[in-house]
């Protein structure tokens, strides 16, 4: 299978972010694509983590995004065809303890990056990831289209809705003339997958608690999120960024990239599906009162689906089996089953006749 046209062979990748869950992700997958990859990112969070797991052979430097001559350096050296920004602080509740820090790091280093790629004439495109969280969520019932009003309630979402306006600005003033690099932002729902270890995450809770033999505590049993697995969110990303190095200007705009209808689901119906899989899964609810979240989100994918002719792979079930059978391997046996996973959803993907593995 020629994945993505063969876009990535030989290009010069550069991922902010790289050890977080995502970058860690996508950096397996550009590798396996025959990228040059170099990443930009702070030390992992947690131990374990992805990205030590993974022990990708590629140029890792270990920058703070907020240090805008840092990483000029980086981009200088490492000279992008295309970089994926993924580097943020992501967490909501860390966002309410270190809200300074978060718009920082979400809206400040974005201009840094997007600065620093203003003196770099060789990157030719660059996809900002943001989150399904940019959006003003007034919690109706029906789900978000990229021309909805963006904001936020938390210093998070907020932050991402100022990224993203952050990169229309440098896009509308900086990257307008013919040749420029082309900027585009994608925005996931709730993405799962093996090798997450963040903290206040569902499924990396769930495998923290399962470690311990304790029952996962949760908060809102009842909160509906977009669920996906990382390769269905990153297939999004690479595809996207295949256009723009095709030089498709009509691409460098912003764009969802969620599950179908039947992946919009509640956190407690998350976890009885993965009770039925994995029967050691035992759950309570906190009664502890924390800060606001919000109780519905769902994502509008129509435009991914007639521009980009772009589609999920795996199914909410699918996507939880193979995010349980991870991390059920890794607490057996410490067994990283990271490649075996992208092999099988490469292949689904064909199998699917997913347009991007049409050659």
């Amino acid at each position: 299978m020629t994945a993505f046209g063969d876009a990535y062979r030989g290009r010069r990748v550069l991922v902010t972010g790289h050890t977080g869950f995502k970058g860690s992700w996508l950096c397996l997958w550009l590798s396996r694509l025959g990228a040059d990859v170099t990443g930009l990112a702070l030390d992992p969070n947690s131990e374990p983590n992805h990205w030590d797991l993974l022990n990708l052979p590629i140029s890792d430097n270990r920058v703070d995004i907020r240090d805008a001559s840092a990483v000029a350096a980086v981009i200088r050296e490492s000279r992008p065809d295309i970089v994926f920004h993924l580097a943020a602080q992501p967490l909501v509740r860390r966002s309410y303890r270190e809200p300074a820090a978060t718009w920082a790091t979400n809206v400040t280093g974005t201009a840094h990056l997007l600065d620093a790629v203003r003196q770099t004439p060789t990157t030719r495109a660059v996809v900002v990831v943001t989150s399904d969280k940019c959006y003003l969520n007034r919690e109706w019932p029906w789900p978000y289209r990229e021309d909805d009003r963006l904001g936020g309630h938390d210093p998070y979402s907020a932050s991402k809705a100022g990224t993203e306006i952050v990169a229309a600005s440098y896009r509308d003033s900086f990257f307008r003339d013919s040749g420029a690099a082309l900027i585009a932002t994608a925005r996931a729902g709730n993405v799962i997958g093996g090798g997450d270890w963040s903290e206040d995450r569902l499924i990396p809770d769930l495998a923290r608690a399962l470690a311990a033999k304790r029952p996962l505590v949760i908060r809102s049993p009842q909160a509906t999120r977009p669920w996906q697995h990382v390769l269905d969110c990153l297939s999004g990303y690479l595809l996207l960024g295949k256009h723009l190095l095709d030089a498709d200007r009509e691409f460098a705009e912003a764009w969802n990239f969620g599950p179908d209808d039947e992946g919009n689901r509640t956190v407690e119906h998350m976890l009885q599906s993965l009770a039925a899989i994995w029967p050691r899964v035992h759950w309570e609810q906190s009664t502890e009162r924390g800060p606001h979240e919000a109780g519905l989100l769902q994502l509008d994918i129509a435009k991914a689906r007639s521009r980009l002719q772009w589609r999920p792979v795996w199914g909410f079930e699918d996507a939880l089996a193979a995010t349980a059978r991870w991390y059920q391997r890794w607490l057996e046996s410490g067994e990283v089953t990271s490649a075996a996973d992208l092999s099988r959803y490469e292949a689904d993907a064909a199998a699917a006749g997913r347009v991007w593995t049409q050659g």
